[in-house]
């Protein structure tokens, strides 16, 4: 076996700060990519729009700025499996492996095939989730592309950290930067759409959409549903706002697919805490439900809030509390077991329908799953209360 040239006793490696496979022929460094990538956007972005340079990406919150003119930076922790190693068949043949070479490798179980010409070690792979070996592969379709394009829409939830539940990420979605139509094929479905100040940061090399677009992308490619829990963490986290959000989706109400855009940004909320409360809230608006207020404090007889409950209807004296096991591992503290979170749980229960006077519902992920049944209990909890 021949050792690559890319590290040290090893294959070569498409490193997170590498752009010149973005390129189909050439020698280019990181650097000089960066400023034709930049350039491809500006160029593109201010002809079609008429839009100014990019922003310091300061009003994305939590996400640093690196100085006036330039992206937005974020950085994945340098442990993080998605910064995994990917392997190009055409780098691996350069540096002497040959195709019977690379699938003994993969078939001995040291290698795994993410997609057609690119590998990654087994080790990394096996670390990773759904979502972070999606980012894997778009790190790879990225590297094999012979145009610039952005990681787009559902594509870049696992690089900014936020949430994938109800979505499909059969394909990888990427934005083009030339300006032409996009298509679908090989696992990758391209699009085209003028990108304006503001919209594009750099992650660990990679040219991702900011979080305030791709939380409005994601409505075109998803439901509902799926769309509120991904708008709800980024506005809770601070990586964007409603402000933001409504002001971005002026500019793109004719893109195809956004009839689902604004439902989900009037049902999203930043007081959510979790895919739990947010499916919650979404049950109660697609069965037509009256809507409860999120995050309800309770107060005590002196005023002071002792407790906060999911949601509350204050005027049918019922509150709701979803139950998962997030929010419990979130509640165990170190030398305790779970049954003493379940006790304490239920004392802080009591202690509300004390001070209240409320009755609790508490529903679970299997009830989110048969949302007719689940909202007819709690009708008819609602009911017996307003009676």
């Amino acid at each position: 076996m021949v050792p690559g040239r890319g590290t040290p006793g090893g294959p070569p490696s498409v490193s997170p700060g590498t752009r010149g496979n973005l390129h189909s022929s050439g020698e280019t460094s990181a650097e000089e990519c960066r400023h034709c990538l930049y350039g491809a956007i500006l160029a593109g972005s201010q002809a079609a729009q008429g839009a100014t340079p990019f922003s310091t990406g300061a009003e994305l919150t939590g996400f640093p700025a690196t100085g006036r003119g330039q992206m937005t930076r974020m950085m994945i922790p340098m442990t993080d499996p998605r910064r995994g190693r990917i392997m190009l068949r055409k780098q691996l043949i350069a540096d002497g492996y040959t195709d019977r070479a690379i699938a003994n490798r993969v078939k001995g179980g040291d290698w795994v095939k993410i997609r057609h010409g690119a590998y990654t070690e087994s080790a990394t792979w096996n670390a990773l989730d759904r979502a972070g070996r999606h980012a894997l592969v778009a790190r790879a379709v990225v590297a094999q592309s012979r145009t610039k394009v952005v990681v787009s829409h559902a594509s870049g939830l696992p690089l900014i950290g936020a949430p994938t539940w109800g979505i499909n990420l059969d394909l990888v979605h990427v934005t083009r930067l030339d300006g032409k139509g996009g298509r679908s094929e090989a696992g990758v479905s391209q699009h085209s759409g003028a990108i304006l100040k503001g919209d594009v940061l750099e992650c660990d090399g990679l040219m991702v959409m900011s979080p305030t677009r791709q939380a409005l992308e994601v409505t075109t490619v998803a439901d509902v549903e799926a769309s509120i829990c991904v708008i709800s963490h980024l506005l809770h986290e601070g990586k964007t706002t409603m402000e933001q959000l409504r002001a971005r989706y002026e500019s793109m109400q004719q893109w195809p697919e956004t009839l689902r855009t604004d439902l989900a940004l009037r049902l999203s909320d930043p007081r959510f805490e979790s895919i739990g409360e947010c499916r919650s809230y979404y049950l109660c608006f697609h069965e037509g439900l009256p809507m409860p207020i999120p995050q309800y404090e309770i107060r005590d007889e002196t005023g002071r809030v002792v407790a906060r409950v999911d949601f509350a209807w204050p005027a049918l004296g019922v509150f709701l509390e979803f139950d998962g096991k997030v929010k419990y591992e979130k509640l165990l503290k170190e030398g305790q077991r779970a049954s003493d979170v379940v006790v304490a749980e239920k004392k802080r229960e009591s202690m509300i329908c004390r001070l209240t006077g409320w009755r609790c519902i508490r529903i679970t992920w299997a009830d989110l799953a048969d949302p007719v049944r689940t909202a007819a209990m709690i009708r008819r909890a609602l009911s017996a209360r307003a009676a």
